[in-house]
């Protein structure tokens, strides 16, 4: 009997799982999905649940309950450790919030095993970053985030003394531009919920980028466009420039220079969890990524794969498959095909990422982006309305995947009933 065990459930990891459940669902071979969360949610999205644009109580999918519908099986836990001679798993015993035990530490027997975990903020070693700064990598901390954020827009609805709310973002990638536009959107959604002492004109946000521009990964026309949509917002985009330290007051720069911060975000850079460098001899690059091969198998063991953004995986012309959701869900088709081959005895895929276009989403305001394939027979530059209804359809393929069309179709149309019911914007 085998056992495939995929660590993470995050874009590639719950679509490989759900893909591979339904394809042995009546076969010998179990299939277990791994996660230390309870739900999932579209990590693209993690900019509007900070902002109270997308409720994560409502739009995140639960995993048990996708597993049982979907013929694999749900562990929670958390990975601590690996033996790969014995071909087990460690987790790490589960306690409550008063430190009691719920779940005892567990070893889980794999005869394939699959990492999907994603990445996590990258601080690079920035002095007070992770004591002062909130890392946009979870749910979690989008909540923390949100949370933190109507408490300052309180203080500003009931301070008389205080001229506006400042927040600064580190990071000009797509995180954190997308964060930006979402926060004057929020602002403007207040005042209409009755904080006659709150608008876009009070809020003061700041993007810090130490490159010479915005959204380093995307074409320079792109970059462009959002970079004056977003200082006609009122957004300070400050290129060039290095943050050296942050403070509970605000962050300090290499350039002598300091920026007063009620809030300050970090969505500079991304590494894998730091665990993953210490997993029984797996080799790793610097940010913690598994070296894998084109097959995505890792070079170390050929029981043991690495998917999404905790893969280290280079293309024939020696680029770097770059840590985005398209990449995660391409890895996930590819090694769902390479598994039914090994099943069969045939030869293995070798994965190659297609870059179908990039689209940055500033709230309601704009979407700017470029599509790619061989339809467009190029770039093609695209804003407004259509580049909207293309960033939203790459959320609902991942529904689609995951759900099914016919479940997908209806998640769309309770979608719409809720913006009827429900106040436009999170509340609480």
């Amino acid at each position: 009997m085998d056992d495939i065990v995929i660590v993470g459930g995050g874009a590639g990891g719950l679509e490989l799982a759900v893909k591979l459940g339904r394809f042995f669902k009546k076969s010998d071979t179990n299939v277990l999905l791994v996660d230390k969360n309870r739900t999932h949610i579209w990590k693209p999205l993690l900019h509007e649940v900070a902002a109270g644009s997308l409720d994560a109580d409502i739009d995140c999918l639960d995993y048990l309950a996708l597993s049982q519908k979907n013929g694999f099986q749900f562990q929670l836990g958390e990975v601590v450790g690996l033996d790969r001679s014995a071909q087990t798993l460690s987790l790490a015993a589960m306690l409550d919030e008063e430190g009691n035990t719920v779940l005892p530490a567990r070893t889980i027997a794999y005869s394939k095993l699959v990492f999907a975990l994603g990445s996590v903020t990258n601080d690079f070693g920035t002095p007070g970053a992770k004591e002062h700064c909130i890392f946009l990598d979870s749910a979690g901390s989008a909540q923390r985030f949100h949370t933190q954020l109507l408490n300052e827009f309180l203080k500003l609805q009931s301070d008389s003394n205080k001229d506006k709310l400042d927040i600064a973002i580190v990071g000009a990638g797509a995180t954190g531009v997308e964060l930006a536009a979402e926060l004057y959107k929020t602002a403007e959604l207040l005042k209409a919920y009755g904080y006659q002492n709150v608008s876009s004109a009070r809020l003061n946000v700041s993007v810090i980028e130490a490159g010479p521009r915005l959204l380093p990964a995307l074409p320079e026309r792109i970059a462009q466009k959002v970079a004056h949509e977003l200082r006609e917002l009122g957004v300070s985009l400050m290129l060039n420039t290095a943050v050296s330290e942050a403070s509970d007051k605000g962050l300090y720069t290499k350039q002598g220079d300091f920026i007063p911060a009620d809030m300050s975000v970090w969505a500079a850079g991304i590494k894998a969890p730091e665990f993953m460098k210490q997993l029984d001899g797996l080799e790793t690059n610097r940010i913690n990524q598994l070296v894998v091969d084109r097959t995505l198998k890792t070079v170390t063991d050929n029981n043991i794969y690495a998917i999404g953004d905790c893969a280290h995986c280079i293309m024939p012309d020696e680029t770097k498959v770059p840590p985005r959701a398209q990449s995660a869900h391409q890895m996930a088709s590819c090694l769902f095909d390479n598994i039914k081959r090994e099943q069969k005895g045939q030869e293995l895929k070798q994965y190659q990422y297609v870059d179908y276009g990039s689209l940055v989403s500033l709230s309601s305001y704009s979407t700017i982006g470029s599509l790619m394939g061989s339809l467009t027979r190029g770039s093609v530059f695209i804003e407004g309305k259509l580049a909207r209804i293309v960033y939203i359809s790459l959320y609902r393929m991942h529904q689609m995947v995951v759900y099914g069309k016919l479940k997908t179709l209806f998640f769309m149309l309770v979608n719409r009933i809720n913006r009827r019911l429900r106040p436009t914007l999170k509340l609480h």
